[in-house]
This record gives structure tokens, C-alpha cells and sequence, in this order.
């Protein structure tokens, strides 16, 4: 193996480190931040997404390019890979898909509750917080509001741990591929 083929290699092997983990754990992270309505997070995390996502055909270019000069295309670890690589690229975009749907009902319920708050007439309420007329409060408990993006957090958490065990996957099959 000539120096040009190792570099190129250990290009492949340092983008998939830096692009496919970050990446992975991002995703990986995203529903529990929707859980907690939290949008600045959900904002970073929906961009770094993105940005793995991008890096990571990076990680697809030059494997192909290695592939290419270790004249390895013929063999079917290779085929199973790139397979593996496109179906977990498909489920990536519906991961940001939903991640954006999530960002737009979350924003959304976060604006019509400032405008619930604004439109309330304060003179309605007592000193401490509850209505005048109820006894109750007016904040409902986190268990008693709506759910919230709860179908596209539900997705994303599945989706995500498929692209981990598709990721696994294709390292397995890199390893084995390499050692045969």
C-alpha cells in the first residue's frame, strides 16, 4: 500500500470519526430536548445535524476514493456498505425533517402561550398567582398540557437508533472487510 493510499485511508477513517459520531450523539439527543420545549437547544442541535449530515458524505467520498485505489469494489462488504450508507443518509433526512416540524409546533405553542399570558388581564388575579374566582392555579402541571411534537420526537428517537446500528453496521463490516 503506497503512502497516497494510507493517507487517503486515514482521511476516510478521521472523517468518520468526527463527522458520523458528533453527529450521531446529536441526533440522539434531539428528543429529549423537544420533551423539555427547549428551542435554543433544539435550534443547535437541528444545525449540527445538518452539518454532520453534510460531513458525513465526506466520510462516503473517501471511502470510494480509498475503495477505488485498493481496487476493493468487487468485493460485497463494499456493496453492503454503501447500501447501509444510503439507507442511513434517507433516514438523516427524515431525522432533520422531523427535527425541523418539532422546531415549528414547539415555537409555535411557545407563541400562543405568550400571547395567552399578554392578553390575560392582570387585575383577575390574586397575589398569589391563582385565578379569583377558581382557587387554582393558571400554569397547568407538565403532565396535564398537550403533547408536543410527540409523533416527530417518536420518530426521531427511533430513527436515530437505527442510523447508530446501521453505523455499527458498516464499521463492522469495514473491519471485517479490511482484516480479510
Amino acid at each position: 500500500m503506497s503512502f497516497s493510499d494510507r493517507a487517503v485511508l486515514w482521511v476516510h477513517i478521521a472523517a468518520a470519526v468526527f463527522a458520523i459520531g458528533p453527529g450521531t450523539a446529536a441526533i440522539m439527543a434531539t428528543p429529549r430536548y423537544i420533551r423539555r420545549r427547549d428551542i435554543v437547544v433544539l435550534r443547535y442541535l437541528c444545525r449540527a445535524t445538518e452539518i454532520y449530515a453534510v460531513a458525513s458524505v465526506l466520510v462516503l467520498i473517501f471511502g470510494l476514493i480509498a475503495a477505488q485505489l485498493l481496487k476493493d469494489f468487487s468485493k460485497p462488504w463494499l456493496s453492503a456498505s454503501i447500501t447501509l450508507y444510503v439507507v442511513a443518509a434517507v433516514l438523516l433526512v427524515l431525522i432533520m425533517r422531523d427535527q425541523r416540524k418539532a422546531m415549528t409546533a414547539l415555537a409555535a405553542a411557545q407563541s400562543q402561550a405568550d400571547a395567552t399570558v399578554r392578553s390575560e388581564d392582570p387585575m383577575e388575579t390574586g397575589t398569589d398567582g391563582e385565578a379569583a374566582g377558581g382557587g387554582q392555579p393558571r400554569a397547568a402541571d407538565a403532565r396535564s398540557e398537550p403533547k408536543i411534537a410527540a409523533v416527530e420526537r417518536g420518530r426521531i428517537a427511533s430513527m436515530s437508533g437505527v442510523v447508530a446500528l446501521i453505523w455499527l453496521a458498516i464499521l463492522v463490516l469495514m473491519v471485517w472487510g479490511a482484516t480479510s
